[in-house]
């Protein structure tokens, strides 16, 4: 409101106020209208495979009347749905959790490195990001195996003996390995960015008044860096949430994840209404609560 405000001052502002808007509305509201009307169609043998199909503002009432939400009511009757939204709410919970828990000791030693060794701490982070997601997926492969380097590795230190069968591929061990691997990066980052901008002579105030460096932390660091925690934790919760690659490469059968669920509905069953519908819920699921949240934010 205040941006449209400030635009209605000076006319040649509407162009940076508009441009965000008009990039939502082109690839979110958009894509989201015509997955919201697949998931109101039926399923057809055809090309698209769905119908009632929009053929212009002419047949606009046959079309509404042939619209229809039985994929939704479809999906409150079969547990399959409702298990793949809680599995995948679930790893992608303990994933933040463990991301965060890594992400942050590495974010504040990171920040309280000397300037001049920043940069490189910073590249060494975004480096991985040079290789394809797909191939660093595929290595872990390798390295998960019975046989793979892992296995080796804990052999060698004596965790488990030559003998012990090693499995962690196809586990949810392995898709939390792969989880924590490959998002690592964007936990670190906002984390980082709201550890370096903190005034080290808060810390240095807390100390000189007698608090011990545990207390200052809880009190003074981990407080101010609460808006990079937030921004670390729906950037990584929200796209581990519909994941796909990870758990269908690293994980088994036993690991029940929506963006599988989709993918099979999508591409196996053909299925694009029932598909779209998953997805529709789904996008709700992540968005209405985050919406919420940064409401509140803005009032308090």
């Amino acid at each position: 409101m205040a941006d449209i405000a400030l635009a209605k001052k000076n006319p040649a502002r509407w162009l940076v106020v508009i441009v965000p808007y008009l990039w939502l509305a082109v690839f979110f509201l958009a894509p989201f209208f015509i997955i919201l009307k697949i998931s109101v169609s039926d399923t057809a043998i055809a090309m698209p495979p769905y119908t009632p199909v929009f053929h212009g503002f002419s047949a606009l009432g046959d079309f509404f009347s042939k619209l229809d939400f039985e994929n939704y009511t479809f999906l409150t009757e079969d547990p399959l749905y409702f298990d793949a939204y809680l599995n995948s709410l679930r790893i992608a919970l303990i994933s933040t959790v463990l991301l965060l828990l890594i992400g942050y000791p590495v974010a504040l030693a990171m920040a309280r490195a000397p300037e001049k060794l920043r940069p490189t701490l910073l590249m060494l982070v975004i480096l991985p990001f040079w290789t394809s997601f797909l191939i660093r997926v595929y290595a872990w492969i390798g390295i998960l195996k019975p046989e793979g380097l892992l296995t080796l590795l804990l052999q060698t230190i004596g965790f488990y003996s030559p003998d012990d069968q090693v499995n962690i591929f196809r586990t949810d061990t392995a898709v939390f390995i792969g989880m924590v691997y490959s998002y690592l990066p964007f936990m670190i980052l906002p984390l980082y960015a709201a550890l370096e901008k903190m005034d080290g002579t808060l810390l240095e105030a807390a100390s000189d008044l007698g608090c011990p460096p545990w207390k200052a932390f809880w009190k003074i660091t981990f407080p101010l860096s609460l808006p990079g925690v937030i921004a670390g934790s729906m950037i990584c919760f929200i796209p581990i949430t519909g994941e796909f690659v990870i758990p269908d490469l690293l994980g088994g059968a036993d690991t029940l994840m929506i963006g599988k669920t989709l993918w099979t509905e999508f591409f196996g069953n053909r299925d694009w209404p029932l598909a779209s519908a998953v997805a529709v819920v789904l996008l709700l699921v992540l968005v209405v609560p985050i919406a919420i949240f940064q409401n509140q934010q803005q009032k308090a």
